[in-house]
C-alpha cells in the first residue's frame, strides 16, 4: 500500500498542474510559460542568446497573443498550447545568465 502512495500522489499533482495550467489562461492565447515571463535585466539577456528561430516564434506567439487580446477572442481549442507541449525554451539560458551574474557579482567581491 505504501508503494503506491507516491506514484497517486504524482497523478494528482500531475492533474493539479495541468488543471493550474488551464486556469491562467495564456494558453488560449497560444503562448508558453516562458513567453509570459516579466522581462527584467536578465531575462532580455536570456533572450539575446536565443537561436533566431526559437525567438521569431516568441515574437509570432506574442504577437498573436496582442491582436487576440485587442480583438477579445481566444484561439480555438485544437489550438490552445497544451501543458504537454510547453517547453521551457528560455529557462535554459536564463539558469546561465543567472549562474554567470551571480559569478560576476562574487568576482567583485574580492
Amino acid at each position: 500500500m505504501a508503494s503506491r502512495a507516491p506514484a497517486q500522489t504524482g497523478r494528482v499533482l500531475l492533474g493539479f498542474r495541468k488543471w493550474y495550467y488551464n486556469l491562467c489562461g495564456f494558453n488560449k492565447l497560444g503562448l508558453m510559460r516562458d513567453d509570459t515571463i516579466y522581462e527584467n535585466s536578465d531575462v532580455k539577456e536570456a533572450l539575446k542568446r536565443l537561436p533566431e528561430n526559437v525567438y521569431n516564434d516568441r515574437m509570432f506567439r506574442i504577437k498573436r497573443a496582442l491582436d487576440l487580446s485587442l480583438r477579445q477572442q481566444i484561439l480555438p481549442k485544437d489550438q490552445w498550447t497544451k501543458y504537454e507541449q510547453d517547453d521551457q525554451y528560455l529557462t535554459p539560458y536564463l539558469d546561465e545568465v543567472i549562474r554567470e551574474r551571480k559569478e560576476k557579482e562574487e568576482w567583485m567581491k574580492k
